[in-house]
Order: C-alpha cells, then structure tokens, then sequence
C-alpha cells in the first residue's frame, strides 16, 4: 500500500478510516472542578486531528488523560475498539500512545542517540550496543525524512528547536508509537523551524500513524489537519473533517462554542484547573 504525504489533506486510503482511539463519556473532575465534562472522540488511524480551544478549554487534560497521567472520573477510553483502562504513562506507552511535550523531556548534555534510546538502551553482552543504536536512530531520522541533523552524535542542547522536535518525535516512533500526541509542537519556533515541524506531523500521518496535535495557530491546523476537535469549557462541542471548516468558522466555535454565537450551557464553574487547558 502506497501513501503520499499529501494523503491527510486529499483523502486518507478507507483502511485508516476508522476509530484507532475513541472517548466516550469522559469526565474528569477536580473537586467540584469540572475540567472535561462527558466528551466523546474517535481518532481514526492516519489522520492527524487537529485538538483546539482556548486556554482553559481542557484540551491538555484530555491528552492527559490518555496518555496515563490523570485518571478519568468517568468514561470509557476506547483502544483498537477495545476497552482499555490507562493508569500509567507506562501502560500509554505500552500500547503505542506516545506524548510530545512541549518541553519535549530532551536531556540536552546527551547526544542524539543516547536521548532517543533513553531507558530503552540495546545490550550486547552485557555492554552497550552502540553501534546498532547508531544505525537505528540514524534509519529513524530518515524514514521520518528529517535531513538537517548532521550527525546523530551531536548533543541536543546545540540543536535548534524544529530539530529538538524531530527528535522527540522519532523517539516515539522509534518505539512502535501508532498515536503521537503533540502539545503545541511550533510553538516559539521561527518560520523555518515551524515549516520542518508540520512536514514531519504531515509525514507521520503519510507513514499512517495517528496524531493529535494541540495548537493555537490555526494556520498550522489548516495546513496539516484532516480533522479538527473544538473543546469549549471542558466540553467538546464541534469537530469533523477539516474541509467543514474555515478560519472564521473555527474562531467562532474556539470563543463562543458554538458556531451560531450563540453560548452553549456552562458546565458547573467553566474553568479547568490545568492552565495549559
């Protein structure tokens, strides 16, 4: 099967059409903080679906909740149509959820090998298998067609930003991930490095891994985005296919949640406690 890298904005072959990770019901409470209120989701495999909202609209306690870090209050998280329960970061991982950060959990005196094999280090004989690392992490990085690292010896603190996310990401796709979830990827990057970034997130979705990419900039949603998600005050109130919408549709549903302007009912407070949202 052959799958350009244009296939998240043309049409996505019929085999990705369906749910790889679905949510249902899911709500997760602080107290009498109500942070996600009853949001159902599908994200189909090979597609990158574009997760929006304003601050405090609860989008970085939904990817935290499915990426094993907070314990749904209620809800069911869906895996392959399967019920999953996701405790850890570790289970997440597990099952082939991995989670960029934007703080990307790089350690900047290493070099490039040593963080993408971070506690996942290859052995031979007991010692280090230094080469095989080499030869992978150098395979990765190519696959994922990310040519302006020039050697994967370099410590990633001399990396600029669109690099260090390249390597974050072939990390996680280094370790069989089929849904990368990614928390506002260009931010603070320049035109350059912004540009890098979105062609790997396009290549990632041409490769048929699911993605999740939470951004304020929606020119970077319109240029990658197959589907596009909208949570308004912990609840998910619009999403679909990308070509249903357009920047001022979009604008429209992130401040008022609802594309009519009209105000949908609040939830209990209508504040998340995570400042990300």
């Amino acid at each position: 099967m052959s799958i350009t890298a244009e296939a998240g904005r043309t049409g996505v072959p019929e085999e990705y059409d369906h749910p790889l990770l679905s949510v249902r019901g899911l709500t997760k409470s602080f107290g009498a903080v109500h942070a996600l209120s009853d949001v159902d989701l599908d994200i189909p495999n090979g597609q990158i679906t574009a997760l929006v909202g304003d601050n405090g609209a609860g989008k970085s306690t939904l990817i935290k909740a499915v990426a094993g870090i907070w314990l749904p209050t209620a809800g069911q998280i869906y895996w392959d149509g399967n019920p999953v329960s996701i405790r850890t970061p570790k289970e997440a991982d597990n099952l082939g959820i991995a989670t960029v950060y934007q703080d990307l959990a790089l350690c900047d005196n290493l070099d490039i090998v040593q963080n993408m094999f971070l506690g996942h280090e290859d052995l031979s004989r007991r010692l280090l298998d230094e080469t095989r690392m080499e030869l992978v992490a150098k395979q990765t990085l190519i696959d994922l067609s990310v040519t302006t690292i020039s050697s994967v010896r370099q410590p990633v603190g001399s990396l600029s930003g669109g690099q260090r996310q390249s390597v974050a990401v072939a990390k996680a796709v280094m370790r069989d991930a089929r849904l990368v979830i990614m928390d506002e990827p260009t931010a603070a990057l320049g035109v350059s490095q912004t540009a890098q970034v979105l062609d790997l997130i396009k290549t990632l979705g041409a490769r048929g891994i699911a993605v999740i990419m939470i951004s304020h900039n929606l020119n970077d949603v319109f240029t990658v985005a197959d589907r596009m998600a909208v949570l308004y005050l912990g609840r998910l109130v619009s999403s679909g296919p990308i070509a249903e919408y357009d920047t001022q549709r979009a604008v429209e549903i992130i401040t008022t949640g609802s594309a009519s302007g009209a105000q949908p009912p609040a939830s209990s407070n209508g504040t998340s406690t995570d400042p990300k949202g």
